[in-house]
Formats: C-alpha cells, sequence, structure tokens
C-alpha cells in the first residue's frame, strides 16, 4: 500500500468482544465528539462484515433503519448515531461492508487490473479495505473505526487483518486499538467477573492484535481492583482500563468518558496537546432531558414495529423535539396490521400521528385508516415519505372522490394512481399508459440531499423560515402530477416542489383546514440531533402539546 500525507494524522480503531450490541458505534461516537470537542477535526467510519453490498436490501426488522448520508449512500444505523454526536456529516466513504469490498475487488479482477494474479484475501481484500480506510481519513486529524460484529467472528477476519498490517505501515504511535468488551454482573452470586474479557482480548492477541485500551461494559461500575486484575491478565496498563456501565440516557456518555479520562489518555498517547473538552452543550441536552416541564403521547404507525431501532432516527429526531419543547415524548410503536383488524381503537389517547417511510403493501390500509382518523379528529399528522403518500391516497379517496386512488408499488393497474413512478406518467391521457415504458430510467431511487422549494406563506415556510432547504430522500414512487389539480381543488395543498430530471416533483402536503397536517417527501429524521433539533419535529411537537391542552 502506497500512503500519503493526505491521510488522517491518527487511526483510532474500536472492536467489540464476548457479545454483540455492546454499543461500539455509541461509544465511538460519544468519544469522537469529546475529541471533537478538543478543537480536533474527528471524523467516523463503520466497517461492517456482512455480505449484503449495503444495508439497503436488508429487512429493518433484522438490521435497524437504513440511515442514508446527504450524498445518497445507504448505510448501518450507526452512522446516524455518528452524526448526531459529532458536526462532521457523513459521506459514501463511511460505511463499506464485506460485500462492497468484495465486489469492488471482483469488478477491478473482471477489468485486468491485477495482471493476472491469483486473487486472495491477502493482499488483495485487505489492500482494498486499507485504500478505503485511509480514503475515509483524508483531511482528519483524527478517524475513528468501528470494526462490526464481534472477535471471533470468521466473517471480521478481513477486517482485523487489515487494522493489524495498518500498524506496521503507518507506524504504531499513529495507530490506536479500542476493545470493548462485555463484565457480566452476577446477581446470584453478586460478583463482577472478568474472565469473558480476558478470552476476548487472548482472541483478538491471536489475531496479532495488542489493544491499547478497554472499555468495560457492565450493570455497574468495575471496581479499581477488577481494573487492576484485567490490565495484568490483558497487558494493559491500568489506567487504560476504562468503565462504561448502562445508563438511563445515551447522551450521557459523553460526559461519563470526559469524567474517566479516555479523551486525555488518547491525546497522551498520541503526543496531541489541545484544550480541555467544553461538553456545556451536552450537559444542557441532559439538563432538559431530566426536567421537563409536560408530556405528549405520541403513536408511530409502523410495520416494523417489533424492533425499535427500525425507527432509530425517528425516535431520536421526536426525542430531540421533546427536548427543545421541553417535553417527555412518550412514543407508542403501533403495527398497522393491529389497526387493520381492530380498527381506530389503537389510536386513542394520542395527542399526535407520524407516519414513516416503509417499502410494500402489507399493513398500508392500518396506515390509511390512521391518516383518516387523525384528518377527521383534527390530531396533529405527520407523514413522512410512506407517510406522506398514505395521506394523498386517503385524501383522494375520501375527500376528491377518486375512490380507487392508490400507488402503483401496491395495485399496478390501480384506477386513480395518485402514487406512481415518473415512468408511468403520461401527460397525453388521463391516467398511465404503460406501453410508453420504454427504459427503467426513472425507475431508480431517489437518495441523499435534494433541493426543496418552499410556497410563501405555507406553514412549512413559516417552519423552516427559508425559501429553499436541503433534504435527504430514499424513495422511488412519487407524486402522480396528473391528479394534482383535482386534489389542490378539494382542499390539500402542495407547498414544497422539487425539480428532477426534468420534472416538477411534490415534496411537502398540507391542510388547511386543520391545526397541523404535514406530509413530506423526504426524510427530515437524518437532519435532527440532540443539540441541533429539526424544525419540523420541533413544531409537530408542539402542535401535539397544544392540541393536549387544548383536549383536556
Amino acid at each position: 500500500m502506497i500512503f500519503n500525507i493526505k491521510m488522517a494524522k491518527y487511526y483510532i480503531f474500536i472492536t467489540g468482544g464476548v457479545v454483540s450490541s455492546l454499543g461500539k458505534g455509541i461509544t465511538a461516537a460519544s468519544l469522537g465528539s469529546v475529541l471533537e470537542s478538543r478543537n480536533l477535526k474527528v471524523t467516523l467510519m463503520k466497517l461492517d462484515p456482512y455480505i449484503n453490498v449495503n444495508p439497503g436490501t436488508i429487512s429493518p426488522i433484522q438490521h435497524g433503519e437504513v440511515f442514508v448520508t446527504e450524498d445518497g449512500a445507504e448505510t448501518d444505523l450507526d452512522l446516524g448515531h455518528y452524526e448526531r454526536f459529532i458536526k462532521t456529516k457523513m459521506s459514501k466513504k463511511n460505511s463499506f461492508t464485506s460485500g462492497k469490498i468484495y465486489s469492488e475487488v471482483l469488478k477491478n479482477e473482471r477489468k485486468g487490473f491485477y495482471l493476472g494474479s491469483t486473487i486472495q484475501v491477502i493482499p488483495h481484500i485487505t489492500n482494498e479495505i486499507k485504500k478505503c480506510i485511509i480514503n475515509a481519513g483524508k483531511g482528519f486529524d483524527i478517524l475513528l473505526v468501528e470494526i462490526g460484529g464481534t472477535v471471533g467472528d470468521i466473517e471480521s477476519l478481513p477486517f482485523l487483518e487489515s487494522i493489524r498490517q495498518m500498524s506496521i505501515e503507518i507506524g504504531k504511535n499513529k495507530i490506536l486499538y479500542i476493545h470493548l468488551t462485555l463484565v457480566p454482573y452476577l446477581k446470584i452470586s453478586k460478583e463482577v467477573k472478568t474472565k469473558p474479557t480476558q478470552h476476548s482480548v487472548k482472541e483478538l492477541l491471536s489475531i496479532g492484535i495488542q489493544p491499547d485500551i478497554l472499555i468495560c461494559r457492565s450493570e455497574k461500575n468495575v471496581s479499581k481492583y477488577e481494573k487492576s486484575k484485567i490490565a495484568l491478565f490483558c497487558n494493559v496498563p491500568k489506567q487504560a482500563v476504562f468503565s462504561l456501565k448502562n445508563t438511563n440516557s445515551i447522551y450521557k456518555i459523553p460526559i461519563l468518558i470526559k469524567k474517566q479520562g479516555l479523551d486525555s489518555y488518547v491525546c497522551d498517547r498520541f503526543c496531541i496537546k489541545r484544550p480541555e473538552a467544553d461538553l456545556s452543550k451536552w450537559k444542557e441536552v441532559i439538563y432538559k432531558q431530566k426536567n421537563p416541564l409536560g408530556n405528549v403521547n405520541i403513536g408511530i404507525i409502523g410495520k416494523y414495529t417489533e424492533l425499535p431501532d427500525s425507527y432509530r432516527s425517528l425516535i431520536s429526531a421526536l426525542e430531540h423535539a421533546g427536548l427543545k419543547n421541553r417535553l417527555m415524548i412518550n412514543i407508542q410503536l403501533i403495527n398497522s396490521k393491529k389497526i387493520e383488524s381492530l380498527g381506530i381503537s389503537c389510536l386513542k389517547n394520542l395527542h399526535a400521528i407520524l407516519i414513516p417511510g416503509g417499502f410494500g403493501y402489507r399493513g398500508v390500509e392500518g396506515k390509511i385508516i390512521a391518516a383518516k382518523y387523525s384528518r377527521e379528529k383534527k390530531i396533529p399528522y405527520f407523514g413522512i415519505c410512506l407517510g406522506m403518500q398514505v395521506a394523498l391516497i386517503e385524501f383522494a379517496r375520501n375527500v376528491t372522490g377518486l375512490s380507487e386512488a392508490n400507488s402503483t408499488e401496491f395495485i399496478n393497474n390501480c384506477k386513480h394512481p395518485v402514487i406512481a413512478k415518473i415512468s408511468e406518467w403520461n401527460k397525453s391521457i388521463n391516467y398511465l399508459n404503460k406501453s410508453n415504458i420504454s427504459s427503467n430510467n426513472y425507475s431508480t431511487m431517489r437518495l441523499g440531499n435534494q433541493k426543496c422549494h418552499l410556497t410563501k406563506g405555507s406553514l412549512a415556510f413559516k417552519i423552516y423560515n427559508n425559501s429553499i432547504i436541503l433534504e435527504r430522500h430514499r424513495h422511488r414512487y412519487e407524486v402522480n402530477n396528473i391528479f394534482i389539480e383535482k386534489i389542490k381543488f378539494s382542499g390539500l395543498s402542495v407547498s414544497g416542489w422539487a425539480y428532477y430530471d426534468n420534472h416538477k416533483l411534490v415534496e411537502i402536503i398540507e391542510y388547511s383546514n386543520h391545526p397541523w397536517f404535514v406530509g413530506s417527501q423526504f426524510h427530515p429524521e437524518f437532519n435532527s440531533t440532540p443539540r441541533n433539533s429539526h424544525p419540523l419535529f420541533i413544531s409537530f411537537v408542539k402542535a401535539a402539546f397544544d392540541f393536549k391542552n387544548k383536549n383536556i
């Protein structure tokens, strides 16, 4: 590998052991936030061991939400954590899977880049991994790289081998290995057990990596005695063993990290001289979280409700808006299939309804019922992506009179396709002309940041206080412009437009005969952070509180 002066100055590699879901992503993001507060330019990267090229086709129930970056990359949900903790925006360079790495190497092999060499994991796969790491770190002081999975997994071995090689090629003085491990507490014997950590480090040593820092995840603080024992058996200094106990808020973790001096230890290890971290903004977040002035009940009507991480950014965005409004948000995840069978009884006691994005017809009719209930009962409604399309379908059916309104995603030959692919539109006839489709040029997704032009005087304009906004997209089907005028005549207005491939596309809809009824084709939740809540969510949560007070 050839390294150059544009690469990051320092690299921190974060691995996990014993069990998965220890919180490597949040720990990495929290450490990045504290280092950033010391006036260091920081970015993060996720290396995932699964073979999918990206998470875009994985069910959210299996792997959690798909987080979309500004440049349109479909990535792991941990990149959402990164953006919520640090100021640097993530991109395609910040997320790679084994599938992506292997596909790139195979593509290069087909092009003859390797001049007839036998393609092997070492050096071809590992070189590609190292190249991706170097590219992600260009222009930054520190790159933190989270290795997905746990040490010992066969899938992670190429990543671990790559970061081992980097220590030799770049120099140990520029590399730091952090190992996150479980230190279980056995209630029956009232003991903290260090043996799992010892075995995890032993597994890491067998690969050729000696951890520089150990972060011990546990139910309770790990005592000095246990830290000394771990340090002795794992061959690290006592001051390099840190305890990270379970906490009721992930936003406390930057403060816990600084309190134990983890950031100072990292800076000393790299001989970095920077001022102490200013975490006043995080302290403000914690204060507001602990001292709400009220509460509201908000229902998320979805189809992936078995796993809350399916809506991780959405839940976080509501919580952030709660902080801004000094309100506790009681979130109810309601499966839309349940509404189809039980009706609106599932929606009682809600102060606002939010319908998020999704794919496929399962549960859509339940979402339509919820949208109708919200419209008729004047309950604040926020529809995002599919949630906006559902609201428009409901309005077209029950107000405009297009009784068979639907999306071609669900019913290919529906009579009133108010939602369809751009390629399915044909302005020369009333509805669709399937024979006119000659290619799939417009059947791909609209992904990443795109401009939205807001109508002055609209609710959206007042909320954003701007005429042009940038928001992230992840969808394939659009509002069919053929039906827009008829729907607008019935009272639903379009307050946001996008210009895409010579088409004018609906971005935001509103219903003026309602206290707060908004649908957006984009995903505003991806732009919300605890320190800077998104204006749409702030306004939505306030509307929920106003509705609660009005209906006491």
